[in-house]
Formats: structure tokens, sequence, C-alpha cells
């Protein structure tokens, strides 16, 4: 089945030349979690975040060990899996972390290659490369463990035209709400332990072939109470881009702290997705319920213009709808840029989501760094956890 190709590379080309094209990524595939119950999982993504049914695969399709609801919008794949017993590893994954991401698999043209490539630089194996069959043709794939449990699958489907993967069977369901404009995924964050980031930035550079092209340290990102750093990884296309945080000395104890402490393990912190219009996103998602950051005080709308400097000409946005729908705004020398954050999607606080508009802007809100952290922390003050 033909697929279009994930078109987020923003003109990047030139800042990845550093790149290393031994490990060529045609996009993300899908993102997989393990959770607790994947058939309330599904509705709710489908409910608050509008994704539509697409595949299943349990017991009516002979899957003994473990269940998956497969729900799509835009570009996006999401895969919710549980385990059907208590030996399943999936099950022992979501005792140890609560529900989260446990594998980002990445679209290439040729899985095998993908897997030696990368093996030979020092990665360690997940899954060794497989062929999976049914009527609508063949995919291979295989795999390889990144920071935590979390893993990287290499998808080849250029032989393939069903709906998902083999296994699973188209789900039909009456119900699938509107979309809410999700188009792609547009980054995803991961945290990294205590003097973890350089590490596993290396790793990136030499197993992934990936750049670093932005680094903020802790004296760019703190607020009164915590700090941490962030370095932005990507492939040399620029359409995957895997920021990486790593906690810092503060007085008290940083948002990554507290995702380290409740997921107990690095992991995936946040899924950026992208919109054509955040206003009307944003809108839709909170009718249904979805929670949001506070919004920054009023001085944080007033300085807009100042902050966007030239770029404040080709802003189409009110500045006080933005303010009342607390999204946030950021510019850098190509353009500006739209975000905002939900709160935690779990009852530990750990996953949440950035819906992200991009109007030319290729940076990940560094302006916004103080105002988002502030917002986190009264969260966390909440919870009693800061």
């Amino acid at each position: 089945m033909e697929r279009e190709l994930d078109n987020t590379n923003y003109g990047l080309e030139k800042i990845f030349e550093g790149a290393q094209d031994f490990l060529p990524l045609l996009g993300t595939d899908y993102i997989e979690f393990y959770v607790g119950n994947a058939k309330q999982a599904a509705h709710f993504y489908k409910t608050a975040f509008g994704f539509q049914s697409l595949a299943y695969r349990g017991l009516e399709t002979g899957s003994k060990e473990s269940v998956s609801y497969v729900v799509k919008q835009g570009k996006i794949k999401l895969v919710l899996t549980t385990a059907l017993n208590s030996q399943s590893s999936i099950g022992e994954h979501v005792k140890k972390h609560g529900d989260g991401v446990k594998i980002i698999a990445l679209w290439v043209e040729d899985s095998k290659k993908s897997y030696d490539e990368t093996i030979k630089r020092g990665a360690r194996s997940y899954l060794n490369p497989t062929t999976e069959k049914d009527e609508f043709g063949k995919i291979v794939k295989s795999g390889i463990y990144t920071y935590g449990e979390t893993v990287h699958l290499f998808i080849e489907r250029k032989n393939y035209s069903g709906e998902f993967l083999p296994g699973f069977i188209k789900w039909e369901s009456r119900y699938n709400p509107p979309l809410v404009g999700l188009k792609y995924i547009d980054h995803m964050v991961g945290n990294v332990g205590w003097g973890e980031m350089n590490t596993w930035v290396k790793w990136y550079e030499e197993v992934m072939g990936f750049v670093n092209f932005l680094s903020f340290d802790d004296k760019q990102i703190h607020t009164d109470y915590s700090a941490l750093m962030s370095k932005v990884m990507s492939n040399g296309n620029g359409r995957i881009k895997f920021p990486l945080n790593e906690p810092a000395k503060g007085k008290k104890r940083s948002q990554i702290e507290e995702y380290l402490d409740f997921y107990e393990s690095p992991g995936v912190q946040h899924i950026a997705i992208a919109t054509d219009n955040i206003i009307e996103t944003v809108k839709k998602l909170k009718s249904r319920g979805v929670d949001f950051l506070s919004a920054p005080p009023l001085e944080y709308y007033k300085e807009i213009p100042k902050r966007l400097g030239s770029h404040m000409k080709m802003m189409k946005e009110d500045i006080s709808e933005l303010q009342e729908l607390a999204i946030l705004v950021d510019a850098d020398e190509e353009g500006y840029l739209l975000q905002i954050f939900t709160k935690p999607v779990e009852d530990r606080p750990t996953l949440f989501f950035e819906i992200i508009q991009r109007m030319g802007a290729r940076g990940f809100g560094a302006g916004n760094f103080k105002a988002l952290f502030e917002s986190i922390e009264r969260e966390q003050a909440n919870r009693g956890t800061l």
C-alpha cells in the first residue's frame, strides 16, 4: 500500500548534513502503548482526541496472549495493547510503569538493513528481522532497545496492502467521533536519568546516525525551583525528532525527576502532535474533556508582540483568544509557533501530549520554557510532588 511521505522536515536538510545516511527513515509508522485495559484506552483516545477505529487483534483473531486496538487520525497511528494473562511481559511493564509508550515504530525501506546497521554499531537487539504474511502481502519488522525499556521497531511495508499489519483485522465500529485536526507526530520527548543524557545523545549519533541540532542547559531551562537539560536529536531528513531531557539540580524536584520516580525508569515523556489550526483543535479537545495546563499570567500575553518581533505582522491569531485558551507562542528566525500541553493523561504524572502548530518556526518553544515549567510546577504543588 502506497503511503505519503511524512513531510515534516521544514527544510532542515542543510542543518542535518552531518547526519549519516546508513539508516534512512521515512517517518513514524506507529506508537504502541502497553496499557491496563486496551478496550477502554481505545475508547478514551477516540472520545477525547478524535481518533478513528482502524484495526484489531485479539482472541477472535487467534491472539491468546494480548489484545490490541489500533486507532488513527491523519498520519498518526496509536496501538493500545493489553495482556490477557498475569504471566505476560506486557502486564509486567504496566505493573512497573503504568500505561505508557513501549514501542516507537519507524517506517523504513529495508528492515533487515536497518537492524544490521544499528546492531553492528552497538544497539541491543529486541527483535531479529521477522517476516509476517497474510492475504494482503508481507511486512518485515525488527527492533532494538533505546532508553529504559523503550523500543524502536523498523517496519518495512512496501509489499503490504492491508489495513495495518498481518494478524490484525479491520476494526469496524459505529462509534467514531469527529476528527479534531491532528495531523502527524511532530516530535517525541524522552526523559533519561541523572547524568545519562550525553550517553544517549552519543547513542543516537553513533547507532542511528542522528545529529544533535539544538541544546538547552539548566541556565536556559529553569525556574526558581527546578531545572532540566535538553538536547534535540534528529535523523538526516528531519522527519524524526527525539528531544532528550535530563534532570538538573534545583531547589525542589523537577518535572523530570517526578516522571522518573513515577515511571520508575527512563521513558517517553510526551508526544507532540501537529495541527493546522491549533485554536479550533484546542477548542474541540477542551469540549471533549481534555485537560490542559493552566495559562501563564497576563504579562506573558502582553509581551507576545515583543517576542515575535518582525513575525508579528504575519500572525493571524488573536492574542486574546490565545490567552483564553492558554496557548503559548514563540518565535525563531524562521517564523513562529503555537503550542499547548495537556495535563498527564494517566493517573501517574507521566505521559502527556503537546499540540503544536508551526508557522515557519523550527524550534521547540524555548521562549516558553519558563512559563511552561511554572505551570507544571503549579500542578506538581497540587499533587504534593514538587
